[in-house]
């Protein structure tokens, strides 16, 4: 064998064996990738829920791993923003939140467990909505103004249930009970599953949640949405009119969806995310089903959900404080 054929031979195993090599850490790394946890603060059947479960099932083929939903119900998201903060910074825990957890606990709560603006970093947001005013179907009210009609007819007392205490929907019972010169007493539940539980079954006649929450059992019959918040009326709710054409105004800062992780997260694991999660917006599918749910669907950076959610704070942090009410 000549010289020359030899060191070919040579060459040649050399470049199989680095190949093989590089495969073999390949298939390693892919097999080693930690999964990504999605956090959920409200327990599964709700709107927040169904919405990380329509993204997570797009973000693990964008992400190449798998994305898990995990509810961590209990106290209007406080214990998933408190699992939240205690998560490594390794790009394997995020959040998915509105405006609830992030912006308004830290107003009402004297000591959440959680400063949004040290502890977490705002990844991406993906909608917009607003809260709405719904009746039972056992109420026979088939508008806002019948149930304001009820209510005083009744002695002007009512109760009226919130997905959590010491929300903007509990906020917005005071002040539409003050508006319409009604005793409105909010009723605060667990999450808007089981709100909806007691709706459903006519134990309670209205609640005040977002649009996600109400609108498959409106479109159902079960249940009838009467008024939405906001200056305009909402795509998916085209007959429903807004309470600033009934004489409420003032909300047109609506509330935020949103994906935030752990502060120190780097850089490098913090865009993929954000990247697969405009990726992921843009899809017609995952569009029309959010869309269909009452959002108002549209990609923004961290860096502008962040100023958004600061904005937001602002806004109800004079709503709060002119309502008199005391962190507790």
């Amino acid at each position: 064998m000549s010289i020359v054929r030899r060191a070919l031979m040579v060459n040649t195993l050399r470049g199989l064996v680095a190949a093989a090599t590089l495969t073999a850490a390949g298939l390693v790394g892919a097999q080693t990738a930690k999964p990504i946890r999605l956090l959920v603060g409200f327990p599964a059947g709700g709107g927040t829920d169904v919405i990380a479960r329509t993204l997570a099932d797009k973000l693990k083929d964008e992400l190449g791993v798998p994305v898990v939903v995990d509810n961590r119900p209990g106290a209007g998201g406080q214990v998933a923003a408190q699992a939240l903060k205690a998560s490594p910074p390794d790009g394997s825990t995020y959040f998915l939140s509105h405006d609830h957890t992030i912006s308004i606990l830290p107003l009402v709560v004297k000591n959440p467990g959680f400063d949004p603006a040290h502890d977490f970093v705002a990844v991406g947001g993906l909608a917009t909505f607003v809260n709405a005013f719904a009746v039972s179907s056992g109420t026979p009210a088939k508008s806002f103004k019948d149930y304001v009609a009820a209510v005083q007819a009744a002695g002007g007392k009512g109760n009226v249930g919130v997905p959590a205490p010491a929300s903007v929907p509990e906020f917005l019972v005071k002040v539409i009970g003050e508006k319409n010169k009604l005793d409105l007493v909010s009723v605060p539940y667990r999450g808007s599953a089981p709100m909806l539980a007691d709706m459903l079954g006519n134990q309670i006649g209205a609640g005040v949640a977002s649009v996600p929450d109400f609108i498959e059992n409106h479109r159902a019959g079960k249940l009838r949405v009467v008024a939405v918040l906001g200056d305009k009326r909402q795509a998916a709710l085209p007959d429903v009119p807004s309470f600033a054409e009934l004489g409420l105004a003032g909300f047109e800062d609506v509330p935020y969806y949103g994906i935030f992780t752990v502060a120190g997260t780097p850089k490098a694991s913090l865009d993929p995310f954000s990247a697969a999660l405009a990726k992921v917006l843009a899809q017609p599918d995952v569009h029309e089903r959010l869309t269909a749910m009452g959002l108002s669907v549209g990609y923004s950076t961290g860096a502008q959900l962040a100023a958004r959610e600061r904005s937001y704070a602002q806004t109800w942090a004079r709503i709060i404080k002119s309502s008199g009410f005391q962190p507790q």
